[in-house]
């Protein structure tokens, strides 16, 4: 009994890509007149209270008193009086010449450390073999849901009582002042950034080609040339985002500026200074919406500037291979 074969393509199915239709279906939502539409309208909407505190804050102090920002546009005055005042006035207008450096002072260097100490702790979990290792990274990624609040007591306590071990006193207190004061707040900012960073950099660098380590360490080069000369350049996109994300938050904190900075105002960032302009009333809104966009100018140039650098670090290690 002859058993005959069906012919090519004969009793056979196309099995379609359900992954790559459904992807294409997003994409063309995405890309249609609508989504566009929808995007222009929450852009808008994001974009609107920035623009009215752009608008009120070069109007006189009265027309802010009695009118709506949108008026201005019906009848527009001017003045640099609002910065002038913010800026270089009084005291009780804020000054806020001397809290601006203030806040480069403390969130260059903590920025800066956040990448340096992050980079090299995660190359180390990355691609140096030791014991504990897996757990070590585990720890880290479990620091991340730790609420910062809950840190602020021991580590205040820290700085200014020392560490104590059944009565004998192992480390002395930070008894630091003057400039030396910012170094409290560049070891909290550091130490609340340092999970994110390990994390953000060793997903990146734990991607990097095997073969290039092998080929630099058969050319006998140590772990300080491999990670200096190798990895640096190639993890330069993700640093840039890591240090668009940890400048923009030490930039616009409030909580940890305000506990570690001792309220000295010789020390205390811009958001220090804005919170005790607002004060419980808010009664001087001319002089606010100045210095709360002298606040914003800086994160905005910062990630303009760097924003192509930004997404290429965002999208770098999100797809292996």
């Amino acid at each position: 009994m002859s058993h005959s074969k069906p012919a090519s393509g004969a009793g056979t199915r196309t099995i379609p890509d359900v992954r790559g239709g459904a992807a294409a279906r997003v994409r063309r939502r995405l890309s249609g007149g609508a989504a566009s539409l929808a995007a222009l309208v929450i852009a808008a909407l994001w974009t609107l209270p920035t623009a009215g505190l752009f608008v009120s804050s070069f109007r006189p102090a009265e027309d802010i008193r009695t009118t709506g920002w949108w008026t201005f546009f019906a009848d527009p005055e001017v003045t640099l009086d609002n910065y002038r005042d913010v800026l270089f006035g009084s005291a009780s207008d804020g000054r806020l010449a001397s809290y601006f450096v203030n806040s480069f002072v403390i969130t260059l260097p903590s920025t800066v450390f956040v990448l340096g100490v992050a980079a090299l702790a995660a190359y180390a979990l990355a691609w140096i073999d030791f014991r504990g290792r897996d757990w070590l990274f585990l720890g880290i990624f479990a620091l991340q849901i730790v609420p910062l609040q809950m840190s602020l007591v021991p580590l205040l306590r820290f700085f200014s009582q020392g560490v104590s071990v059944a009565g004998v006193q192992v480390l002395p207190a930070w008894e630091l002042g003057g400039a030396m004061a910012f170094t409290n707040v560049w070891v909290a900012h550091t130490i609340f950034g340092l999970p994110l960073g390990i994390f953000l950099l060793h997903n990146f660098i734990s991607q990097l080609p095997k073969s290039l380590f092998e080929a630099a360490r058969a050319d006998g080069a140590g772990h300080g040339t491999i990670f200096s000369r190798i990895v640096l350049p190639l993890i330069a996109p993700a640093l840039v985002s890591l240090g668009i994300f940890q400048f923009l938050w030490v930039w616009n904190d409030l909580l940890v500026a305000l506990i570690f900075t001792g309220g000295d105002t010789s020390t205390a960032p811009l958001t220090v200074r804005l919170a005790e302009l607002a004060g419980t009333r808010g009664e001087a809104w001319h002089r606010l919406t100045a210095g709360a966009f002298v606040s914003m100018v800086v994160p905005l140039i910062v990630f303009f500037l760097l924003q192509r650098y930004f997404v290429r670090g965002l999208l770098a290690g999100s797809v292996k291979g």
